[in-house]
């Protein structure tokens, strides 16, 4: 090493201390500054009490609760649902009260004049519909070509008429908000429409992929092709479809919530069958019957179906029978339907009977759906299997059968003559 650098080393080491020492002595500064009222207002923001965040204080507003131990308080305490998505009421915790159709977005505005106009045209194609619709019925059957020939033009004047109120809501962002917060009046057709679309979307898909998984079709019935949504739930637990229950749980009759996406109030009837019945002298299965129901109203909204609720002898045919399984039987599939009445008619207890004739061990569905003359339009099932609590069940039921058990037969070997080893040496 030469003298001079041996000579401006401290020099150098010096120097680079006193410039961070001045360096940490320069105060810092922000490229962003936050004027006075803001910081007051985020301060004022951050010291104001959030009902979802507090749950100490016994408020819990469905609208703005967004976390999971929340909300199952809030349906356990008030029995009220959260509003719309988790992600939706999380963000309406800080946001302003500015009403949907006041968003200060000019682009979203322009738009709404748009479809504002669109709209305006849709009205007025339904006046004109209508005022055909009117003028046609107006007319002889004669002129129009017999009576057969004026219903049919009628029913998709009709069909029309209902595709016009459809397009005429099915842009408005009013419309869509409303739907996602579960605020639609299931009387419009427009929030008919969406909620049938939901449905057909996911939980149908669901809902079918059971029915062929678990072959309701065809060990019930050769086809199915359910039109409304059967949601079953026994005191607060809902059940999926396919879902195993415990026997203590099904031992009550469920709810059924029925939900229809056309209009109008109708009638219908709920059959329970459970397909896996053990027959050891056949060597096979029989269908039981654990409950039939008729002349049950329902509308697009009025849903719920209590059926414990119903009344015997005018509506409840065969009383709920708990579902049960023998110890090492396979599992049991318990499927429900509903059957819409034709016309809306009051069905007779007798001509029900005398369709579902018969033991309750021997019921038929497909000669039962024969007679009845129409398809199911919605259905749901579940699956019970023998566990701890069923022999209790059965017992409280009355049903005979809890102290026996199913065996697997060993298969019997096959008779053979032992070959000579020498042959495969």
């Amino acid at each position: 090493m030469s003298s001079s650098t041996q000579l401006t080393k401290p020099l150098y080491a010096c120097l680079k201390c006193s410039i961070k020492r001045d360096w940490m002595l320069i105060p810092k500064s922000r490229g962003f500054q936050t004027s006075v009222a803001l910081k007051l207002e985020a301060s004022t923001d951050a010291s104001s009490p959030n009902p979802d965040t507090l749950p100490s204080l016994g408020v819990l507003d469905p609208n703005i609760v967004s976390s999971p131990r929340l909300e199952r308080k809030l349906v356990r305490t008030t029995g009220q649902q959260p509003v719309g998505s988790r992600r939706r009421r999380a963000a309406l915790q800080n946001s302003r009260n500015i009403p949907f159709e006041q968003l200060p977005y000019q682009c979203f505005q322009e738009a709404r004049k748009v479809l504002l106009a669109d709209r305006e045209e849709k009205l007025k194609q339904i006046e004109e519909e209508r005022r055909r619709i009117a003028k046609t019925q107006a007319i002889p059957a004669a002129q129009c070509g017999g009576e057969f020939v004026k219903n049919g033009r009628l029913i998709r004047m009709q069909k029309y008429l209902e595709k016009l109120k459809i397009l005429a809501d099915i842009n408005d962002p009013v419309i869509k908000k409303r739907f996602e917060d579960g605020e639609g009046d299931m009387n419009r057709p427009i929030y008919r429409f969406l909620a049938d679309r939901q449905w057909r979307q996911q939980r149908r898909l669901i809902l079918m992929q059971r029915i062929n998984q678990m072959h309701i079709v065809p060990d019930l019935l050769p086809h199915l092709d359910p039109i409304a949504e059967v949601r079953l739930a026994f005191g607060r637990r809902n059940v999926q479809p396919g879902e195993f229950v415990d026997s203590l749980i099904s031992e009550t009759a469920p709810r059924l919530n029925v939900q229809v996406f056309d209009k109008g109030e109708r009638r219908v009837s709920v059959v329970v069958v459970d397909p896996d019945v053990p027959n050891v002298e056949t060597d096979g299965f029989d269908s039981r019957c654990h409950f039939l129901a008729i002349n049950i109203p329902i509308s697009p909204t009025s849903t719920s179906v209590a059926l414990s609720g119903l009344s015997e002898g005018t509506q409840v045919l065969r009383p709920w029978l708990p579902p049960h399984a023998q110890k090492g039987s396979p599992y049991h599939r318990v499927a429900i339907f509903v059957y819409e009445q034709k016309d809306g008619s009051k069905l007779e207890a007798k001509t029900i009977e005398r369709i579902s004739k018969g033991a309750q061990n021997e019921f038929n569905l497909s000669k039962f759906t024969r007679n009845f003359q129409d398809q199911p339009i919605g259905v749901h099932l579940f699956r019970t299997i023998w566990d701890e609590n069923m022999a209790g069940v059965m017992q409280r039921a009355g049903i005979e059968g809890a102290n026996m058990e199913f065996k697997r037969k060993r298969p019997e070997k096959l008779p053979y003559k032992k070959k000579d080893g020498a042959r495969y040496r």
